[in-house]
């Protein structure tokens, strides 16, 4: 399984703060995870636009190509901004 994690405000829009997802050829990569996760409905589709997105990996930010794997943890949350 896939550990997926969601922060600030892609968890307040999901209202999921983790789902678990089974490995599979499809979802190998960071972006097959986002894409699989976004085909779900409408929501989680507008939510989990890459555009609006970051990505990190086992903890470490990371690249939409990144490959995952089973056991591999998975967190998608926004850009952060400040001033």
């Amino acid at each position: 399984m896939i550990n997926v994690l969601f922060f600030a405000q892609v968890r307040e829009l999901l209202g999921e703060g983790n789902v678990s997802v089974e490995a599979n050829d499809t979802n190998n990569t960071a972006e097959g995870l986002r894409a699989q996760l976004a085909a779900k409905d409408d929501k989680w589709g507008k939510v989990l636009a890459s555009d609006k997105l970051l990505v990190a990996v086992n903890q470490t930010i990371s690249s939409w190509d990144t490959p995952v794997q089973d056991g591999d943890e998975v967190a998608f949350f926004p850009p952060v901004t400040g001033g």
